[in-house]
């Protein structure tokens, strides 16, 4: 895009501006994210140069987002507790009243400023200080990288930024829709899933995230087996099935009310 902009009409940059911030929503939740659990090399430099790179294509840490991602996995988009904490950092409770789930519209919009890289760069440092460097060299290289795109050419960047953003914030739309009308409390049950065969298809099978809550490190390949056999599990506890993508939750015919989200009981498509 950066060598296009001079040269395309307006139009043509909004459209590929469009294409990627989809294409930033599609690298998280599919490339990014299918990394964290199942690296895709044997060497560790080559899974740590994937990891560089990743960084600088999406314009993130991919080392921060492991962190946050595997404390998500920690408390599966959990109910604040007494204090107003969730163990789960971007879960949809959240910022809910009431224990309830956020209004998709904010949790969508709003949760790209509410990450806290301080609180992710302390977590890593207590685990590994190794990995606590290479994350902060990560966000090192991706912030350089837009300040260059910046200095060559300043309106690009102003070009940038706001769909980089809106990818992000598509990641997140698409995330609160994989748990919205879940059961925080049954692991089995804390995901919501779709089985939309051409988003699965493109997504690397990202719309089975019930299956992949009850068990993180299958492999993408292997999850349409794994539902098979917890079918009659998933059917006795009512896993939430959503007939569009995940990005798509709001559309599904059956959406169940927010003050109805969660453990309580819904009117909602169950596993068949």
């Amino acid at each position: 895009m950066f060598y296009l902009f001079p040269r395309v009409q307006l139009w043509v940059m909004l459209i590929l501006g469009f294409i990627y911030s989809v294409s930033v929503s599609w690298n998280i939740n599919g490339i990014s994210h299918n990394f964290i659990h199942n690296p895709y090399f044997r060497s560790p430099l080559l899974n740590r140069l994937f990891s560089i790179l990743e960084s600088i294509t999406v314009g993130f840490s991919q080392i921060f987002y492991e962190c946050i991602h595997m404390q998500h996995h920690k408390g599966n988009a959990d109910r604040p507790d007494e204090h107003g904490e969730t163990v789960d950092w971007i879960s949809i409770y959240k910022h809910g009243e009431e224990s309830e789930a956020e209004h998709p519209f904010k949790y969508t919009f709003l949760s790209f400023f509410r990450e806290d890289p301080k609180t992710v760069f302390k977590e890593l440092k207590r685990k590994d200080q190794r990995e606590a460097f290479w994350g902060i060299f990560e966000l090192t290289s991706f912030v350089s990288t837009f300040v260059l795109l910046g200095i060559l050419n300043w309106r690009y960047i102003c070009f940038l930024l706001p769909f980089y953003y809106f990818g992000h914030c598509l990641s997140y739309l698409n995330g609160y829709y994989r748990h919205y009308g879940a059961n925080p409390d049954d692991p089995i049950a804390w995901g919501v899933s779709s089985y939309d065969k051409l988003y699965n298809w493109i997504w690397f099978y990202n719309g089975y995230h019930a299956e992949h809550h009850f068990r993180p490190k299958v492999h993408w390949t292997r999850i349409e087996a794994l539902r098979d056999q917890i079918v009659d599990q998933q059917r006795a506890a009512g896993v939430r099935v959503i007939k569009p993508p995940h990005a798509l939750g709001f559309l599904d015919p059956e959406l169940p009310r927010r003050k109805q989200s969660g453990a309580r009981p819904i009117e909602s498509e169950a596993v068949s």
